[in-house]
């Protein structure tokens, strides 16, 4: 049986930072989880584990590194040693660790607008940052390799992206990946790609690669970060892979890690390797669903709507309307949004379509309609 995502699930009152952020009359689209339940094979899958009491200190089970080999030859045809391997709590503790395998005078090349913790990785390991806008062409946003090469400093030695981007919602071409390459390997760069929304692809026309597979000669020079925990609807147990090809490069970053990163727990390093190892229709179905929301999204919001390939994240275009504070000015027609200045770019809103196609048409409502009314007063 397919897999169905029309059942509206009441949040309120579970903690949820997604709902408990707004008052009670604002419907959240902000922070990247879905209003869908985790499947089913996973829920099981975490009921048997909890008829056992206890829940301790729990070693990583080789059968989940196993698991994610798998995966990855399965999706990208990249079969990657268990070595290479490094679990961590997390997508975003593992880009600070990323940084603080970096000399102390180091600065780091970050392509903007991207997802607001990337913007705090540099200071948080007392490191120079260096922001270089990305372009839009025929509505596309890419890298600037022109500008990002003209940024470049003597200390620069790291640069840091997103693979699918958030919030742009691209997925890299091979093209792309090429002039990426080129460029991490002529200036001498290591490479941190957060790939959390690699199997998020909404454009059945596009296919994620990931570098080091395009470019095995490059991989010494790459950390690849995965989970499962955007696509299975997990992230408050979450589990995050680094792949780190390069011995020296993983030690340093382990290194990094002691002391300041807890250890994963049992329910993440279950859920994960269920995640890992699942060849249902979720991942399909939920695809379909998604391309139907994004589908809605566009109808309602038309050309301000950044073409979509990749991630649930819509990014849309409010320049025009002269808002002061986008934030506040949607929350106040009872919609909750992640404002574009938090990624680098004031000029627009992101908005999470991953919800029961009833939320979400309630929600466009609403915003179609602060849209209009803040056009009506320009």
């Amino acid at each position: 049986m397919p897999y169905t995502f029309d059942q509206v699930i009441d949040r309120r009152n579970t903690q949820s930072t997604k709902w408990e952020k707004f008052a009670p009359d604002v419907l959240p689209f902000w922070v990247a989880d879905m209003d869908f339940a985790a499947p089913e094979l996973i829920l099981e899958a975490l009921r048997r584990r909890l008829d056992h009491p206890i829940l301790g200190y729990t070693t990583e089970p080789d059968s989940l590194t196993e698991a994610f080999q798998r995966w990855l030859v399965h999706h990208y045809n990249w079969d990657v040693p268990a070595g290479w391997v490094c679990w961590v709590p997390g997508v975003v503790p593992a880009l600070n660790l990323s940084a603080r395998t970096l000399p102390a005078d180091s600065e780091i090349l970050i392509p903007t607008p991207v997802y607001h913790p990337f913007l705090a990785v540099a200071s948080n390991a007392g490191l120079g940052e260096i922001q270089v806008p990305m372009q839009v062409t025929n509505g596309k946003w890419h890298m600037d390799f022109d500008a990002l090469t003209d940024a470049l400093t003597p200390q620069t030695r790291m640069l840091m992206i997103c693979n699918p981007q958030n919030p742009t919602g691209r997925c890299y071409d091979t093209d792309e990946l090429n002039l990426l390459a080129d460029f991490i390997e002529k200036h001498d760069l290591l490479l941190v790609s957060d790939e959390i929304h690699c199997n998020i692809l909404l454009d059945p026309s596009t296919t994620h690669q990931p570098l080091g597979k395009l470019h095995p000669a490059l991989a010494p020079r790459i950390i690849h970060l995965y989970a499962a925990t955007k696509i299975y609807n997990i992230p408050g147990i979450s589990c995050a892979a680094a792949v780190i090809p390069d011995d020296t490069l993983r030690r340093q970053f382990m290194r990094a890690r002691a002391g300041l990163l807890p250890g994963i727990g049992p329910l993440g390093f279950l859920s994960s390797e269920v995640a890992f190892n699942d060849r249902s229709s979720w991942v399909p179905d939920l695809l379909t669903y998604l391309r139907g929301n994004l589908a809605a999204v566009q109808a309602c919001v038309g050309d301000r709507l950044t073409p979509l390939e990749a991630t649930y994240l819509a990014w849309i275009n409010v320049a025009d309307l002269g808002l002061e504070d986008t934030e506040a000015y949607f929350a106040q027609h009872g919609i909750g949004i992640s404002p574009g200045a938090q990624f680098g770019n004031a000029d627009y809103i992101r908005f999470n379509f991953a919800c029961p196609r009833a939320t979400l048409d309630q929600g466009l409502n609403r915003l179609s309609h602060a849209i209009s009314l803040a056009q009506a007063k320009q």
